[in-house]
This record gives C-alpha cells, structure tokens and sequence, in this order.
C-alpha cells in the first residue's frame, strides 16, 4: 500500500518483517489469528496522517517473519520477548521510553502480557476483541474449554499438532484462512472433522463486505506461501502461557487502557464474558481501564470493519498522552 515502507529487523533470534508510516509518537499495532501486518492497513494510513509512527509487525510465525520449528518457541514470553527487542531496535528507551500500543484476538492476548510483564514500556494501550483474562489457577484452559464445547471447538481442535494442518490442506490453506475471516456470528466456533465449516466448499467464500477480493487474495497468498502451523502454535500454548503466568497471580494491568469489541463477536459471547466487562471484573483487574465499549453489529473482526470508527476511537485516546 502506498506509503507503507517494509523491512527485516533482527529481533530475540529470529528475522521479523515489520510495517511502518508516519512521523510521530510511535504506535504498536499487534494483530490476531489468522491476520498479518495487512490487517492494520487502514490504521497505518489512517493514524501516520494523523501525526503518529504506526509500526505493524507480522508476529513470530506469521507473513515475512520467522517461524521456529518447536510449539514451545510460542509462548507469551518468546513473543513478548521479541516485541521488547523490536522496540529497543526501532524506539529504543533513551529516545522513546514509551510507546501506545493496540492490539486485536491474539495482538490483544499478546499485549496484556506485555503490560503485565513490562509497564514501563506502555504509555497506554487500546485492546479490542480480548479483555484481560487473569490467572486463575483453578481452571487450565484447554480442558476448561473443551469441558464447555466439547472437542470440536475450534481451540481444542488445534491443540494436536498437524492434524488441523492437514485438514485445512485437504480445502486448501488459504482457503481455510478466508473462512476463519468471513466468520462473523457471535457463535462458538466448531470445525468438526469432515465438514469443517458446515457448508459445501465447491462454492466461492462469502466474504464479508469488508474484505474485498484484493484483500482476500494478499491474505490467501500468504499462507498459502507460509502455512499455518506457526499461528496455530500460539493456540498450542494457552497452558504453558497459563503455568508462565502464574507468578503474576492477582496481579493487575496498569497502565492506561480503553477496551472495544463488537456485540456480535463469538468472545463476547462466551460464557461469563459479559458479566466480567459489565458487572465490575474487567475493571478490578484493569483498574485504570477508561471505558469498556460494545459496538452493536460489529463482528470479531472490529477494526477492519468498522475502520474510520476505530481510527478515531485510537486518536481521541492516544491525544490524551501527549
């Protein structure tokens, strides 16, 4: 895209392909499953005219990035581990001490932890589609979500490594990424085997009317040139992040924080989520957490569909911190 320029930074060991507009207080945008750098194209341009650097990494196993081998090379603290070294390479402290930060699906996920576990590199952070979810060491996730779903929920199903991968070889990778973005139902979200996505798949995706035919083909080619396992080994380590993050038990996130996700987002929709952001929850654990907001008929996949609303939401905040 016009303006946006493109380059390799090593960081933490391994080579990351990295976005970047703009002159300005830098931001950090971080995004989700199955999404690359692409998905923040709208902020980049939207918020480098507005007076910011927008930097959008394509995280460790994703796009121009390295993918290690090993499931355990994905945990919170190899991805937060590479995020600090980004920083220290493009806005290192003694000349930014502090940078904004956004994050979406796992670039959220990612995000808290980096808050949680380095602060005094956030000036403040902007999450959608995610909220905080703390340690709670009665409840391992995996078996908590199949206990809920059983084993055709989509997070269990990724758990074995290569089966999914083969599944999903059998439709066509990229195709099986254009499926995963056209979902926007506030449903939990099954691939049983044999019928992944519930329809035939001699038909053309639907896509939504956000993702245009130029958009799916960059998202198709790319894992199609990639494949998924690197994505998927962030799902492949939801108990081993859990056990790492045992330490910051009751801990809280504290820096400063907005929050939106839409209402027809299948997280929101999960049992409990509600009640957490509404009824107090989200705020004891986030206790400088401005506003909590739900956007009626938005999907998951807020900050692609709703783009000129976001990109507003980001500036009024961030203007705040400078």
């Amino acid at each position: 895209m016009e303006g946006i320029q493109h380059k390799t930074v090593i960081v933490n060991g391994i080579n990351m392909h990295i976005a970047e507009k703009g002159e300005g207080p830098l931001i950090l945008f971080l995004h989700g499953f199955p999404e690359l750098w692409y998905s923040w194209r709208n902020q980049i341009n939207g918020l480098a005219a507005l007076g910011y650097r927008a930097l959008a990494p394509d995280l460790r196993g994703y796009g121009g990035t390295d993918a290690p081998d090993s499931v355990a090379d994905y945990t919170c603290c190899h991805v937060v581990g590479d995020l600090i070294a980004l920083l220290d390479t493009v806005a290192p402290p003694e000349k930014e001490d502090k940078v904004f930060v956004v994050g979406h699906d796992w670039g959220a996920i990612i995000a808290w932890y980096l808050c949680l576990f380095r602060p005094d590199r956030v000036k403040a952070l902007f999450n959608l589609s995610v909220p905080f979810i703390p340690y709670d060491p009665r409840f391992k996730p995996v078996e908590t979500w199949k206990a809920f779903y059983g084993k055709d929920h989509y997070i269990v199903r990724f758990q074995e490594p290569g089966v999914i991968e083969a599944e999903f070889a059998e439709i066509g990778v990229g195709r099986a990424v254009l499926e995963l973005l056209s979902y926007r139902v506030p449903d939990p979200l099954y691939l049983p085997k044999g019928n992944l996505f519930g329809h035939p798949l001699d038909s053309p995706v639907n896509l939504p009317p956000w993702l245009s035919e130029k958009d799916a083909d960059y998202y198709a080619t790319q894992f199609q040139i990639t494949g998924i396992t690197g994505a998927l080994n962030y799902y492949r380590n939801f108990d081993r992040n859990w056990e790492l993050s045992a330490p910051w038990w009751k801990s809280q996130i504290k820096v400063p924080v907005k929050f939106a996700m839409g209402d027809l987002d299948l997280v929101y929709t999960m049992p409990g989520m509600k009640d957490y952001i509404h009824n107090g929850g989200f705020k004891r654990d986030v206790p400088f957490l401005e506003e909590a907001l739900v956007i009626n008929g938005v999907s998951h996949w807020i900050h692609q569909e709703i783009p000129d609303q976001i990109n507003q939401l980001l500036f009024d905040f961030f203007s705040k911190f400078h």
